[in-house]
């Protein structure tokens, strides 16, 4: 009570001495409005510090005895008080209590005032956990401690954001068990499944630390989803680097992305004149109730998990909630053969297109292969060609390129471009039916995940001197889809409920 009483003392004290400050302003007319506001933001957390000091003393020093019962064991108390840092965006407080263990130096099982106050496991409050990750997956760890450090002057440190960052993530996959399916109301016709890889750069490649996990095997076999890693798996470690090759090994982590739209019914001409720019069309429908994820190759528990096959587990999750029986199923990806391979067997009856943007990248790649970049007739063949496919005649495309490599006798890499673009359309032919899908309505650019894995994956992962270990990697691609998805504020209650139930078998 004492305490109590002493810390409540010391927050009226300041309070005061805030009132009297602002008084001297009014009188000195000396002082500009931040001066004010920043001084009475430092005094305000001074405050917030004391109150809180109250209500920690308020809970007692957890004395039950020197013995007490729980789960059937007997627990002994601890011969002095524990001490246990509880850092607050207010400053760091020492929680000085009494525990119990079954023995001398065994864990602790239980701890009173752990449990009145309803604390972390770890040292840090709720509050700040929540701050700091919020910053943390926008920006790196040491400018979000920073950060931090520069508003509240709270001090913690890299490593404990990095391990806050792991142990949160920890909560997102049940966190994600957990959502309902989005308002049928605000849901449009048709569903759309879409995922794209993109590389993150890694401090050691996956391939080795498979090699270490499972002495013997092939870790390019076991890398074999990545089509970049079980290339540099195979390839023998150079002691210098060659030219143009880059030092940084990136490991792929694959994007997810599920929205529903509505259909958008278009001309192959209307198409043709928005790609080269001519005319955008502002009518065109938004994407409704997008959700991103990212997953990684990773080991958990001794087993492997794929990241392309755990990028389909949470596109099936999310497809079995949002596409009932009269919706249609769309999937848009680029020409990945591993991809289009798990969309056949995760979702057989979804209608797969072929991303018009990288079908239009090989268009110029061809065009300019004949004719050079920068040249009109690059540019009028492309659209020839384009407008070609855009109606149905993929067939006719492919024919044009294999005489045009007889009559113009390409040799080389030019002629290797051309050859390599005529195998690409032929194998994805089936998903090329851009007649068909534009007179339906269908979307046939994959723009919403290429843009995920540019502002979702890229400008956070790529940040200047980013190196990752996957655990680390994946757990920020994890928090950050969370946040991206607006679920942040949902996903922070659920894992603290979570927490307190493991920790303390009651709700937050």
């Amino acid at each position: 009570m004492i305490a109590q009483l002493e810390s409540i003392g010391k927050a009226e004290a300041v309070f005061a001495e805030m009132i009297e400050f602002v008084k001297n302003a009014i009188t000195s007319g000396e002082l500009r409005a931040d001066e004010v506001e920043r001084a009475l933001f430092d005094k305000g957390l001074r405050v917030g510090l004391h109150l809180l000091e109250a209500f920690v003393a308020a809970a007692g020093d957890g004395d039950q005895g020197e013995t007490v019962e729980r789960e059937g064991r007997i627990l002994h108390r601890s011969d002095e008080k524990k001490p246990k840092p509880y850092r607050s965006i207010f400053g760091v407080l020492p929680v000085e209590r009494y525990v119990y263990a079954p023995g001398p130096k065994q864990k602790v099982a239980w701890a009173p005032v752990d449990a009145k106050l309803g604390l972390p496991a770890g040292e840090q409050s709720y509050v700040l956990e929540d701050w700091l990750l919020r910053v943390c997956v926008k920006e790196s760890f040491r400018e979000s401690v920073d950060s931090l450090r520069d508003l509240l002057g709270v001090k913690t440190s890299v490593r404990a954001a990095e391990v806050m960052s792991r142990n949160v993530a920890e909560h997102a996959e049940g966190f994600r068990e957990t959502r309902a399916a989005p308002d049928p109301d605000t849901e449009e016709e048709l569903v759309v499944l879409a995922a794209d890889g993109k590389g993150v750069p890694m401090r050691r490649p996956l391939e080795e630390r498979l090699q270490e996990h499972r002495a013997g095997e092939s870790a390019a076999r076991l890398c074999a989803d990545d089509d970049a890693l079980a290339e540099s798996a195979a390839k023998p470690k150079a002691k210098r680097l060659q030219r143009g090759e880059k030092r940084t090994r990136k490991q792929m982590a694959y994007v997810g992305a599920v929205y529903s739209i509505a259909p958008f019914v278009r001309t192959a001409d209307e198409v043709v004149d928005e790609l080269r720019r001519r005319k955008r069309q502002t009518e065109r429908p938004r994407p409704q109730n997008k959700q991103l994820f990212a997953e990684m190759t990773r080991i958990r528990e001794g087993e492997v998990l794929n990241g392309q096959v755990q990028c389909f587990v949470q596109l099936a999750f999310s497809a079995i909630a949002r596409a009932s029986s009269h919706k249609t199923l769309i999937c848009l990806m680029d020409g990945q053969k591993s991809l289009w391979n798990l969309k056949e067997s995760w979702f057989p009856r979804a209608i797969g297109v072929l991303d018009m943007f990288h079908v239009m990248e090989r268009l110029w790649l061809v065009a300019h292969a004949f004719h050079g970049e920068g040249t009109r007739a690059a540019e009028s063949q492309v659209e020839s060609h384009l407008r070609l496919l855009l109606q149905g005649k993929v067939g006719c495309v492919i024919g044009l390129y294999k005489r045009m490599l007889v009559q113009h006798d390409l040799k080389g890499s030019r002629a290797k471009t051309v050859r390599e673009t005529i195998t690409y359309f032929a194998n994805n032919r089936q998903y090329m039916k851009y007649n068909e899908y534009l007179a339906r309505g269908y979307p046939i650019g994959t723009g919403v995940v290429e843009g995920a894995c540019r502002h979702f994956v890229k400008d956070r992962m790529e940040l200047a001197g980013m190196r990752w270990e996957i655990e680390g990697a994946q757990a920020v691609l994890s928090l950050r889809a969370l946040y991206l998805n607006d679920q942040w504020d949902d996903f922070i209650k659920y894992r603290i409920h979570t927490e307190q139930q493991c920790l303390y078998g009651q709700a937050a």
